[in-house]
């Protein structure tokens, strides 16, 4: 599949989000509610409902929103990888997808097209497509796969091409880097520190520098995967 893979047509993407309320005793009391029934299982006794919603609410697409959108292509210029980086980020996560989605629609909407993300089928690309019908959006094609086959779905995840079929094995994006030696910006901040930095600190150009660094790297894996040269970094452009 990767021998045959065309690059240029791979939109490369990672996503921050965050809870939609800093703390469990912020939200409504209908959603307190819900999120206690929707948790009961996975926090059993160990936690209360106020301290799962701290540590998990974030990752959750009905009790979460997205702040940042980084996504990325590659082209050829001079035999070389180039790599364009372009962020969509702020406090209106509606904005933010009608961005996002309007990219999409307009520059990588054919069959040929694909999406690729690190953990992307499990995280990143149904959250975009929650948060898209929460939002009242239209869900565009890369992201519309009702109905569809597995095989007729255009996402490439890097985390489930390194499993090689072992659907128990996860592996961390930072681990591969480091297997692979590719070289990124040292950590400024990992994701349990980003609604912190986002509902205290009010820093989002430091998470969306943060956001960015892993649509890189997530790019960077695949190219490693198809036993290619790692883009050099006077080949990345931020837009």
């Amino acid at each position: 599949m990767l021998d045959n893979l065309k690059l240029e047509k791979v939109l490369f993407l990672d996503i921050e989000t965050v809870p939609c309320e800093y703390n469990f005793e912020d939200l409504d009391s209908t959603f307190q509610k819900l999120w206690e029934e929707k948790t009961i299982w996975q926090r059993k006794e160990e936690f209360s409902p106020s301290e799962f919603y701290k540590l998990k609410a974030g990752i959750m697409a009905e009790f979460a929103k997205i702040i940042c959108i980084s996504v990325g292509y590659l082209f050829t210029e001079k035999r070389e990888n180039q790599f364009r980086i372009k962020s969509f980020y702020g406090d209106d996560e509606k904005q933010i997808l009608q961005d996002f989605n309007t990219l999409l629609n307009k520059q990588f909407s054919t069959n040929q097209h694909l999406l690729c993300a690190h953990n992307g089928k499990e995280f990143d690309f149904p959250f975009l497509a929650r948060r898209t019908l929460i939002n009242g959006l239209k869900l565009p094609k890369l992201l519309d796969i009702a109905g569809k086959k597995p095989w007729e779905v255009n996402h490439l995840d890097t985390m489930e091409l390194w499993r090689f079929g072992d659907y128990k094995h996860y592996t961390s994006i930072k681990l591969l880097s480091a297997l692979f030696g590719i070289t990124t910006p040292k950590d400024d901040i990992d994701g349990s520190q980003v609604s912190k930095v986002y509902w205290e600190d009010k820093d989002l150009e430091r998470i969306k520098i943060y956001c960015q660094k892993d649509t890189l790297t997530v790019a960077q894996l695949l190219l490693k995967y198809k036993g290619i040269d790692l883009i050099k970094e006077e080949n990345i452009d931020f837009v």
